[in-house]
């Protein structure tokens, strides 16, 4: 099932704030997987949409922030105050986790941004199966950064597919796919936030027709196509290191995958040498912008309120933010306040492979 891009608005409206409570009105039992805010929008929507949760399974609380104090992820935070029983195994690998999982009878597990491996005996415990919600438009993008992937390839529109997971990394069938377009000042985090509701509105359609099915196999799985694969590897503070000498609308791609987290960076090159986080770019190629003459990739071309100009490997671009390294986000009139920038001064460019994350399978 495939729906046009159109008729879905770039902000969909969220279900009602504050639903508690683990039993709903609709006779599917539900068990939700999931850990950050993309998968915290479904269960609300989920909840909101009067399905019974079961219950949650979520990632270890971990250390954030300066202090590094234990907290719990956005998904557990939900469940709780929902009242719904929260599990936090580190693998569903072991036994004991399996049938804790099991004692919850569920009809159907939904998955998103999980963070574990669900093993061969975990997808077959619930009858409809295990259903993920992809952010990318299968084949494409298989794997964990879809959504940072698709930007910096500088692809012109991307979805949600919902699929019944099987062993294989993102292979299973797709029950339905729909599709919204990347624009062309989209960060990731942006389009994340569009997607994340645009997921929420798509698993409680499945779900939907699945309360409305007489069997199983009146829900409609299509295989993915075996052409058009790629891989959304996971990503590494260095893959976001700047690449100066691609060609300039490249180089914005790039800026804008990594925003906000973990930032697009770049080293300046001065004594003692300083990293800054760029975000907000666009093409600068006019005289205004200094981008006429000859430059270095990484040389900065100009510096004003209005932005920071800087040369690619072709054309130039400009960017209206920056951030030192523990610092604030700062636009870049009051960034060079505190931070001597000057025309003619260098960002590196180090030499590197293409990032795997981008490279396509056959």
């Amino acid at each position: 099932m495939s729906h046009d891009l159109d008729s879905y608005p770039d902000s969909l409206p969220g279900g009602p704030a504050g639903l508690t409570g683990v039993s709903g009105t609709r006779g599917l039992r539900v068990v939700f997987a999931g850990t950050p805010v993309f998968a915290e929008r479904a269960l609300d929507r989920i909840l909101a949409s009067g399905y019974t949760v079961v219950g949650v399974l979520t990632q270890p609380d971990r250390p954030a922030g300066r202090g590094q104090k234990l907290a719990a992820s956005p998904v557990k935070v939900r469940a709780l105050s929902a009242g719904i029983p929260v599990q936090q195994p580190t693998t569903l690998r072991e036994p004991a986790a399996q049938v804790a999982l099991q004692s919850l009878n569920p009809d159907v597990v939904v998955v998103a941004a999980y963070g574990l491996i669900l093993p061969p005996a975990v997808l077959e415990i619930a009858p409809w199966g295990c259903l993920n919600i992809h952010a990318s438009l299968l084949p494409r993008w298989r794997g964990a950064a879809p959504i940072v992937r698709a930007i910096q390839a500088g692809d012109s529109e991307t979805g949600i597919c919902i699929m019944r997971m099987e062993a294989g990394l993102d292979t299973g069938p797709v029950a339905l796919t729909r599709r919204i377009p990347i624009h062309p000042h989209d960060s990731a985090g942006r389009l994340h936030d569009r997607l994340a509701e645009l997921g929420a509105v798509s698993i409680v359609d499945i779900l939907d027709q699945m309360g409305g099915a007489s069997t199983y196999t009146d829900i409609r799985f299509e295989p993915q196509p075996s052409t058009g694969v790629s891989y959304a590897h996971k990503i590494h503070r260095s893959d976001a290191a700047i690449d100066w000498g691609l060609e300039a609308g490249a180089v914005a791609n790039h800026i804008r995958a990594f925003d906000p987290s973990p930032g697009a960076h770049s080293a300046l090159l001065r004594q003692p040498e300083m990293s800054i986080r760029l975000f907000n770019p666009a093409r600068a190629d006019g005289a205004a912008d200094g981008g006429v003459r000859a430059a270095a990739p990484g040389e900065v071309l100009a510096v004003s309120p209005d932005g920071l100009v800087v040369a690619c490997g072709r054309g130039s671009i400009r960017v209206s933010e920056l951030q030192r390294a523990g610092g604030r986000r700062l636009g870049v009139g009051e960034f060079v306040r505190g931070n001597v920038l000057a025309p003619g001064d260098r960002f590196a460019t180090p030499p590197r492979p293409a990032p795997e994350g981008i490279a396509h399978a056959a």
